[in-house]
């Protein structure tokens, strides 16, 4: 037995599952000066040795807390502050004995790679002369003996005139790499790419110079027809096509990257067939997760960033983008029992989703009016005396007053407020008068109306928090509480959300919606 075990053990070993991650490490420069630095990493922004020291730490704290056995990095500025990290992490207890690093001349940033594993070559693949594209890390590790080609990415950011025919520079020349390697190659994508996992449907029209067209999902091939690539689909797709391990998790957890409050899934990990196909190297299934811990997180929610404020680094925070990461083994590929079709779309009417709690696969509402928009979110209507819905965060793409298909991925009920949480436009159908979807004060009666109201051209007195109107009472809140008057004011309201928080209120979201009659 003890012989049969020593022959075991190594076996034993050689299956175990290692991880790969990503991460964006938020502009991590050294305290030489050569001229590629952004502005704002010089002495003059307080960017010291004693800067570099405490962001040293702190990135190190967090990789080491990820203990991720391959980690491509990003944000990186050259090699020496690559051995730096390196020093550090190897210090505090979590060495990496391998690494790789793009070397683009001119450019402020490179991307890297960490590895326990041997590296047997390394190459850049160049996606543009030009000194602000990067190059895409191309690495090959030794997996006990099996071959694995990682390709890191930083594509161009959507800020300054980020339009996305700029990241379709970076997706072809990744492309035109692997369609030169063997069908049977296997490979895994990651990076930051600047792009979320469903580009084709978050497209903003500014940045869009394609005719729709993205790099993340055209060009890489996440995307097949209308939809995004099944993982059940993988085994048979063809060379070049690669499914975005975000699909793995819940609608309201593709996020590792908050801006302003929009999250967004620009860190990815994409893989070709070669990782399902039970040969060689395969993902271990559902292994995708976000890298989460407190430290990451501020009081309020928000990422914990590097903190640089009024023109001085801070030395507090870590990074604005969040790890992700998944496992992957030697041993076979395990698929899931195949669900229903979740491809398939089914028409709905908002009438529909007050009978539901979640759902299950995506559905499409038809001719939806967008009745009232305020920032990021809306009150949409589908006809004049049918129900409304709250558009929660998912508005960025339409306009108050157009007629729209939507298609939804994601609903709640929020303290009896019923929302959509995830809707992306398909189709702007037109111009509409909005305004024959609201609520006069001559059919606003707080007793007999429903929630997801748009009101128009109410009066009544603002007393206790509340609106007397009609000799009926209704709550009253101010999304800005500064914008509340002085109790006993009357008030002409203009526009108004028949929202709902344990019962229903008036929602008064800006100034110009309201105004106090003497």
């Amino acid at each position: 037995m003890r012989y049969l075990l020593l022959f075991l053990l190594p076996l034993l070993i050689f299956s175990k599952p290692f991880k790969v991650a990503t991460y964006n490490v938020e502009n991590l420069f050294d305290a030489e000066y050569v001229g590629t630095e952004y502005d704002d990493y010089t002495v003059k922004h307080n960017w010291t040795q004693r800067m570099v020291d405490i962001k040293l730490n702190h990135t190190a704290e967090v990789i080491c807390d990820l203990d991720a056995d391959i980690l491509g990095l990003q944000e990186v500025e050259n090699a020496h502050i690559l051995q730096q990290l390196m020093t550090r992490l190897k210090r505090v207890g979590c060495p990496y004995r391998y690494s790789a690093i793009t070397h683009k001349k001119n450019a402020s940033i490179q991307v890297a790679l960490l590895s326990r594993y041997p590296i047997k070559r390394q190459s850049d693949i160049e996606v543009s002369v030009a000194a602000g594209v990067r190059n895409i890390l191309e690495v090959e590790v030794d997996i006990k003996g099996k071959p694995l080609t990682l390709f890191v990415n930083h594509w161009k950011s959507k800020a300054y005139q980020g339009y996305e025919s700029k990241r379709i520079k970076y997706a072809k020349a990744l492309q035109s790499r692997i369609a030169k390697m063997p069908e049977t190659k296997e490979y895994i994508i990651l990076g930051d790419f600047n792009s979320d996992h469903n580009a084709h449907l978050t497209l903003e029209n500014k940045i869009n110079d394609t005719h729709g067209k993205t790099a993340f999902n055209d060009v890489l091939k996440t995307k097949v027809g209308d939809y995004l690539v099944e993982e059940d689909e993988m085994v048979k797709a063809d060379k070049g096509v690669h499914y975005t391990l975000w699909k793995e998790l819940p609608v309201d957890q593709r996020w590792s990257h908050k801006f302003y409050g929009k999250k967004s899934s620009l860190d990815q990990i994409v893989l070709p067939k070669q990782m399902f196909d039970k040969k060689g190297v395969d993902y271990v299934n559902n292994s995708f997760k976000v890298f989460k811990r407190s430290y990451l997180f501020t009081k309020k929610g928000y990422i914990n960033k590097w903190e640089y404020k009024n023109g001085k680094h801070r030395a507090k925070g870590y990074s604005d983008h969040l790890p992700v990461y998944a496992y992957f083994d030697t041993a076979p590929y395990i698929a899931e029992k195949k669900k229903r079709n979740v491809q398939k779309v089914e028409i709905k009417c908002i009438e529909d989703l007050y009978t539901i709690e979640a759902l299950e696969g995506k559905i499409k509402l038809e001719n939806v009016v967008v009745v009232l928009k305020r920032g990021r979110s809306a009150v949409v209507k589908q006809s004049i005396h049918g129900r409304g819905i709250y558009l929660y965060g998912c508005a960025d793409r339409l306009e108050e007053g157009h007629r729209y298909d939507l298609l939804v991925e994601g609903i709640k009920t929020y303290h009896g407020l019923k929302e959509i949480t995830h809707a992306y436009r398909v189709k702007d159908n037109g111009a509409v008068d909005n305004e024959q979807y609201m609520l006069s004060s001559d059919t606003f009666m707080p007793k007999k109306i429903q929630q997801n109201e748009v009101l128009k051209g109410i009066s009544g007195m603002y007393k206790n928090n509340f609106l007397y109107v009609n000799e009926k009472k209704v709550p009253v809140y101010f999304k800005k509480k500064k914008l509340a008057p002085e109790n006993g004011s009357r008030l002409k309201i203009h526009y108004a959300h028949l929202g709902y928080y344990k019962k229903l209120q008036v929602v008064i979201y800006t100034k110009k919606d309201f105004e106090v009659w003497e």
